[in-house]
């Protein structure tokens, strides 16, 4: 265990940040999920630039990598575009 109360209290706000990240992480992944399981492409449009913003959000916050967030629009983008 720390000692010092600058490392306790970086402790605290380290387990804070994962429990964040980890919810947006999730939030995002069962919306794409979500997305994924759409089959009316009015709908699916409609959850596309809901899930594209949070995928570039996580991205532009590092909880994941950049090139992941633009392969996974892409991806969903060339789902939503194949729809009929």
């Amino acid at each position: 265990m720390a000692n010092h109360p600058s490392a306790i209290k970086r402790i605290r706000s380290n387990d804070a940040k994962r429990l964040r990240n980890r919810y947006f992480h999730k939030t995002t992944r069962n919306a794409l999920k979500k997305l994924r399981l759409t089959s009316d492409k009015t709908e699916a449009q409609a959850q596309l630039s809901t899930v594209s913003s949070m995928l570039d959000k996580l991205a532009k916050r590092n909880i994941i990598h950049s090139n992941k967030a633009g392969n996974l629009v892409g991806k969903i983008t060339r789902y939503v575009n194949s729809l009929k």
